[in-house]
């Protein structure tokens, strides 16, 4: 069964956007170390997850950039979970308006590497809400926003982490590989 990650930049103090949505403050730690672990990071995907408004922005800019992260994101295949988008004009994208649990589900069914989830705020929480999300990739940002779009919002129940890996980068931002641990005290299994 495939897992699905989720990888985000947030701030130290949770937030994954400003209260507008604006993203600029992380590019005050990002640097080609860290442009390198996220392309690698895209390439290792055979399926990238993202809700309507990730795919507005993405889909406008990746198509014609010339950027060394359009590659991975034009080549690799795109679910797009939206009640409202009927279609997906970028390459290789499909819509799905299912239920997002079951959807996620058939998609870990296939064959194949890990599925990465790219955020906004809201598509992340809901796949943190229904437990889909077998490993989180938190790139945590020397900044703090004071206010924002937080990472978690209206969970059920807390989620229990086990981290997994800690890379460090020259910029002063940290990348943290955490895993959820399940029901009966263990990591997740895939």
């Amino acid at each position: 069964m495939r897992k699905v990650v989720l990888k985000m930049d947030v701030s130290l103090d949770g937030f994954v956007a400003k209260p507008n949505g604006d993203l600029d403050w992380i590019f005050g730690s990002f640097n080609d170390e860290l442009k390198a672990c996220l392309v690698d990071t895209l390439w290792q995907a055979d399926t990238h997850i993202m809700g309507r408004v990730a795919y507005n922005d993405m889909a406008d800019h990746w198509s014609f950039s010339t950027e060394v992260f359009a590659p991975p994101m034009n080549e690799i295949p795109k679910v797009i979970f939206s009640k409202t988008l009927k279609e997906a004009n970028w390459n290789r994208s499909r819509v799905v308006s299912g239920d997002i649990k079951e959807e996620v589900s058939r998609l870990k069914q296939q064959p194949g590497n890990y599925i990465l989830a790219h955020g906004g705020a809201r598509f992340a929480q809901s796949l943190s809400r229904f437990d889909l999300i077998d490993e989180y990739r938190l790139i945590i940002h020397p900044v703090v926003l004071g206010k924002g779009q937080p990472l978690f919002k209206n969970l059920a129940d807390m989620i229990n982490l086990k981290l997994l890996n800690t890379r460090v980068f020259h910029t002063g931002a940290v990348l943290h590989t955490y895993q959820p641990v399940r029901k009966g005290g263990s990591p997740q299994e895939n």
